[in-house]
């Protein structure tokens, strides 16, 4: 299926009723669109179908059954596992579809696979109105949503997921369903957190809440010499956070390449400006800060205030898990680790869970992590190929250091590429065998399995 002369032949097979742009390997701008975010991912699928509507979507999902290939779904391409591509297979690539229209009567959304958080952001902002969309905001709404959902606004408003009303998806049988609580209710459970394993979701309809557009938010960074006593003061002020306040702690590298390194506290306050001011002021009179950044902001610039630590690119290696409690020991754990950080974009980060999110059921969702505490992620990044191996190596060597300090739960949208079977089985808990059984209903031959792979119960 690799060779030019079959790349051609299923470019016309496909072209006859494709509105899309169909792209083979000697192509012009075929290099650009088999590339995602994560530059350590060098794939070079047979055949990119870029996508403008639903009908692409089920077209392409019918010759790559037909033909026997392998299918990879590319939404915002942000997953750093690399599975929106494939080696030899089918790209899905809805990076076309970024189509995003606010109802603010409603107060819902609705948008395209391909759009991002950006994107989203932009229209619903103009209203006033938001759901919880990443903390990137780069990152696209498809894999975010369907994985999770992790974002500044969870601890009022839950995970992006939580806020789902319907998704559009077309099945391994070509067939275009709504999924919703009153349509296909099974599977609108799993998609609220099974990953691409059931379809190619075309849309997504959000509820939207009340949110800025101006927010309390921003950075405060402290010398790396007080991360101790940082991370501390974190876990103390978490520990009675109201649901509109959001804080990720961790270390990091200075932005400006130097290599210096910094603990953070990152935060979103999405009530009222007083609320915020008031909510942030204990916080920002803590320490002696060597960066202090907030204060009122556009939500839409918290949103993106991050981005720039991840250009599309650069050379990702990622391991996370929630932990089991923030002693003292793990944090001076984490940071002994991060002293030994080889790289000047790598990170340690604390992304803490309270409110609305941990008010959800453990099994209302396909989606378990729902107890109040931190994730954790050992972000390592970087941008010479030479530094692969070290940079790697830091990261595992880091996770194997932190496990005493784990708990069970793992967030699937974290894992890399070397994470199958059993990780993905434990990351579901209690809720793998239920989706198991949705995915043998859905997709009983498992034509969706470039994901984090559930396999359908036989």
């Amino acid at each position: 299926m690799n060779s030019t002369s079959s790349s051609a032949d299923m470019a016309v097979a496909l072209a006859k009723s494709f509105a899309g742009q169909i792209l083979r390997p000697a192509d012009p701008g075929y290099d650009d669109a088999r590339k995602v975010h994560n530059g350590l991912i060098d794939k070079h699928p047979a055949l990119i179908a870029r996508c403008r509507g639903v009908a692409d979507a089920a077209g392409a999902v019918k010759l790559a059954r037909d033909q026997g290939l392998e299918v990879a779904i590319r939404g915002g391409g942000h997953n750093v596992a690399g599975r929106a591509t494939t080696e030899g297979g089918l790209m899905i690539d809805l990076s076309l579809m970024r189509g995003v229209h606010a109802d603010p009567r409603a107060r819902t959304a609705r948008a395209q696979g391909g759009a991002t958080w950006n994107d989203f952001n932009r229209e619903t902002q103009v209203h006033g109105l938001a759901t919880t969309g990443g903390v990137v905001s780069s990152t696209g709404v498809a894999g975010l949503t369907l994985g999770g959902g992790l974002g500044w606004l969870m601890g009022r408003h839950g995970l992006a997921l939580d806020n789902l009303l319907s998704a559009e998806v077309v099945l391994a049988d070509g067939r275009v369903v709504v999924a919703s609580e009153g349509e296909h209710p099974d599977l609108f459970w799993a998609l609220r957190g099974g990953g691409g394993n059931f379809g190619v979701v075309t849309s997504f309809e959000y509820r939207l809440h009340p949110v800025g557009p101006v927010v309390t938010g921003g950075i405060i960074g402290y010398p790396f010499s007080a991360a101790f006593d940082v991370l501390r003061h974190f876990r103390d002020i978490t520990a009675s956070l109201p649901d509109e306040l959001t804080i990720f702690g961790g270390l990091v590298h200075a932005p400006d390449g130097s290599g210096g390194k910094l603990a953070v506290l990152v935060m979103c306050h999405c009530g009222t400006l007083a609320e915020g001011e008031a909510a942030v002021r204990p916080i920002k009179a803590y320490g002696t800060p060597a960066l202090d950044a907030v204060g009122p902001m556009p939500y839409s610039e918290v949103n993106a205030m991050l981005d720039a630590a991840y250009p599309p690119g650069a050379l990702n290696y990622w391991k996370s898990s929630f932990l089991s409690g923030l002693s003292d020991d793990a944090i001076r754990t984490m940071i002994d680790r991060f002293a030994a950080c080889p790289t000047p974009m790598g990170q340690m980060l604390l992304e803490h869970f309270h409110g609305a999110v941990t008010r959800v059921g453990v099994t209302d969702t396909a989606f378990p992590h729902r107890a109040e505490g931190y994730n954790m992620l050992v972000l390592s990044e970087w941008m010479d190929p030479d530094h692969n191996e070290a940079c790697t190596a830091w990261a595992k060597d880091t996770f194997a250091t932190m496990r005493p300090f784990m708990g069970a739960g793992r967030y699937v949208n974290y894992f890399g590429n070397d994470e199958l079977g059993d990780a993905v089985a434990a990351a579901y808990g209690p809720n793998y065998q239920r989706l198991q059984d949705i995915k043998a209903k859905y997709d009983p031959g498992n034509f969706f399995r470039m994901n984090h792979n559930i396999l359908p119960l036989a």
